[in-house]
């Protein structure tokens, strides 16, 4: 998920306004669950994107378990198909709800994306025409408190400078942490990227593991967001006793056309008439259409966040006694990452290049 994530920023960044959410982890989960039907060359261009290994199946279900470890997140895939599905590929799913998509209208499918993303996500982010074969949808929602939240009435307008220089004033929270809680992350031009991490609210799982980072004056988000995962060796403390965090209160929606980044990744294969998912099903089918939506939102109390990643398929041919305090304040472009429990996984990424905004209600 993290190589996935590594290669699919440089085409996720490419928004007119710079910002989005997205999810790695959700994408990943989708493009190898239909890899578990894959065949030949298909199968052998989605193990070198997804790094699968030989058996698609296993690797997808170890992923789930694994994230199903993380406190507050829920995740469901669900397959409506019109084409006849092998046995084998529905029995090395087990995890995978399936539906005659006839059977499955649009309204039932917005539905199931709703009550699968609590509600973030309201309905299913491609169209159904005829002409589709089987669609598979995955969903990732976690809604979770902050284990120390911010306090409101330290909430007030602060200054925050687009990616165009332009300077806006926004609602911005602040709190002081200890400096265990953020790093710096070198960066390849000499500068240095900050981390700061919050963690989250337990209720018997481990909880997920929050990162923001911003880094030197004009880096870009594939630059300064796999900092997020950088490895313990890359991370140097804080010469401060304390960390003080103003982070601008955010919602950030965005809808991902992923079918035009697939060659980039290196699956165009698997969107040509010469795909081979024999092992999906009998027909002849290749990939359509694959679309994301996803949403974070982070507040005073916590973070919510969602997506949906939709896989259309088609017929082929179709702290001291004076503590030192740093201050890291994201008063210009910034990202954060979702990680799972274990603080590897990115099930969720996004940059604010554009004035913050909240809904209010």
């Amino acid at each position: 998920m993290r190589q996935l994530a590594h290669r699919w920023l440089e085409s996720v960044a490419q928004t007119p306004d710079g910002d989005f959410a997205a999810s790695p982890a959700g994408l990943w989960l989708a493009l190898a669950a239909v890899s578990v039907g894959a065949r030949g060359k298909t199968a052998t261009a989605f193990e070198g994107v997804l790094e699968t290994g030989p058996e698609p199946a296993a690797a997808v279900a170890a992923a789930v378990r694994a994230l199903e470890k993380t406190d507050a997140l829920a995740l469901a895939t669900g397959v409506w198909s019109r084409s006849p599905l092998r046995e084998e590929f529905r029995t090395a799913l087990p995890d995978v709800g399936f539906g005659e998509l006839d059977d499955a209208s649009p309204t039932v499918i917005d539905a199931w994306v709703r009550e699968a993303t609590g509600g973030l996500v309201e309905r299913l982010p491609v169209r159904i025409p005829e002409e589709t074969r089987l669609l598979l949808v995955n969903a990732l929602a976690l809604k979770a408190r902050w284990a120390d939240p911010f306090d409101t009435a330290n909430t007030r307008d602060r200054p925050f400078t687009d990616a165009t220089g332009a300077v806006h004033q926004v609602p911005t929270m602040c709190k002081t942490f200890s400096a265990h809680s953020a790093w710096t992350v070198p960066e390849s031009s000499g500068g240095l990227t900050r981390v700061v991490e919050l963690r989250c609210a337990t209720e018997g799982f481990t909880p997920a593991v929050v990162r923001f980072v911003i880094g030197s004056p004009g880096r870009t988000a594939p630059e300064v967001l796999p900092a997020a995962w950088a490895p313990t060796g890359l991370r140097a403390r804080l010469d401060a006793d304390r960390v003080r965090v103003l982070l601008p209160r955010l919602a950030l929606r965005t809808t991902i056309e992923v079918t035009g980044h697939l060659p980039a990744l290196g699956l165009d294969i698997a969107t040509s008439d010469h795909a081979d998912f024999s092992g999906l099903s009998p027909q002849a089918l290749t990939i359509d259409q694959v679309v994301q939506e996803a949403v974070i939102k982070v507040a005073e109390e916590g973070i919510e966040a969602a997506s949906a990643t939709a896989v259309r398929m088609m017929y082929a041919g179709m702290v001291t006694s004076r503590p030192r305090v740093v201050e890291i304040a994201f008063d210009r472009p910034f990202g954060l990452v979702v990680l799972d429990s274990t603080g590897e996984l990115p099930l969720f990424t996004a940059w604010q290049a554009t004035e913050p905004r909240f809904p209010e209600g």
